[in-house]
């Protein structure tokens, strides 16, 4: 099958059945990238062995080359071709794999994979992610698929075929739509490269979820703590609409779209998007990147978001906000 090429004016959104499967491996495997659904976001998936496959999501994104990209595999067996396991990255693979979790781990110095997506470290990103879409698209097409989010670099991270269009256009072939993200947030990222389990970034596997199979976890919120970014998602502007984030909200002015959370909401607002009335941070989460992306679509000065209980999941949703209301940069995710 030879993979046909995009209009100029937007990409292929297909639903997944057998011909858009064989449609995407066929372009994968042609060094073309696809975007699909996993349970966190939506990545944008490009052959990780090829360095000019892995060059077209640095280019499709306008991603900074120094931060580095996830790999997903179908399985951990997979994985450990390409890094090395301990014993300690072998139990924490075995109870929260395939899931929302990505360990950074020794690459080993026969990899295929192209040293682009580890950003010229000896360390790299890797996942086995549990959406059976991602699962069945890394199967037929055969590759380890280096994945990031697929929105434009430093925007709202997309859960929806429709964000992924909205982002990047044509700049992506295909779009598998599998319907919006479970999880909404991406993978935490673990980093078991050193003695020290340490949680580069906060996602819904938490600290108390990893610390009765890894011993103490650490946890490293700004990229500002290590000279290299081991991980994505560590710079401090990212995940940012195209509208000023005003955190820790109790109260709004008439040009302002409010970001709710909770059962007692302030009025006033342009428009209110409430992550969970009940106060629920699962749902918060899931309903979180969603939620911007309609809410910087609106006629307004700034984004007010009301506070979040900054435990368990909420400190990965806090960590996300906190990086959407950072002073902007050049050198954006």
């Amino acid at each position: 099958m030879s993979p046909e090429s995009p209009t100029p004016e937007a990409p292929e959104i297909l639903p997944p059945d057998d011909a858009a499967f064989a449609r995407a491996a066929a372009l994968l495997r042609a060094g073309e990238l696809v975007a699909f659904p996993t349970e966190t976001v939506y990545g944008l998936g490009a052959d990780a062995t090829s360095d000019a496959a892995v060059a077209g999501i640095f280019a499709a994104k306008d991603r900074p080359q120094f931060n580095p990209l996830i790999v997903h595999f179908t399985s951990a067996e997979a994985a450990e071709a390409e890094v090395v396991f301990d014993d300690r990255a072998r139990a924490v693979a075995a109870a929260l794999w395939p899931g929302p979790l990505t360990l950074v781990l020794p690459r080993r110095p026969e990899s295929r994979l192209s040293l682009l997506c580890s950003a010229g470290l000896d360390t790299q990103a890797v996942r086995v992610p549990a959406h059976p879409l991602a699962q069945r698209l890394l199967a037929e097409c055969g590759l380890p698929l280096a994945a990031p989010s697929a929105n434009a670099s430093g925007r709202i991270s997309p859960t929806e075929a429709a964000h992924v269009a909205a982002s990047l256009g044509a700049r992506v072939p295909l779009i598998l739509d599998g319907g919006p993200c479970a999880v909404g947030l991406e993978s935490t990222v673990l980093d078991l490269s050193g003695p020290e389990a340490t949680i580069l970034r906060p996602g819904a596997v938490t600290t108390q979820d990893l610390t009765p199979i890894a011993g103490e976890v650490r946890e490293t919120l700004d990229a500002a703590e290590s000279l290299e970014l081991k991980a994505p998602g560590m710079l401090t502007s990212h995940y940012a609409p195209g509208h000023p984030v005003r955190l820790d909200a109790t109260d709004v002015v008439g040009d302002e779209a409010l970001l709710a959370f909770g059962p007692e909401v302030p009025a006033g607002a342009v428009e209110t998007l409430n992550l969970s009335p009940s106060g629920d941070l699962t749902e918060a989460a899931a309903h979180l990147f969603a939620y911007l992306h309609r809410l910087d679509s609106a006629d307004v000065r700034d984004i007010a978001v009301m506070p979040i209980p900054d435990s368990g999941l909420g400190s990965a949703i806090n960590d996300r906000l906190r990086r959407a209301a950072a002073p902007r940069s050049q050198d954006q995710d």
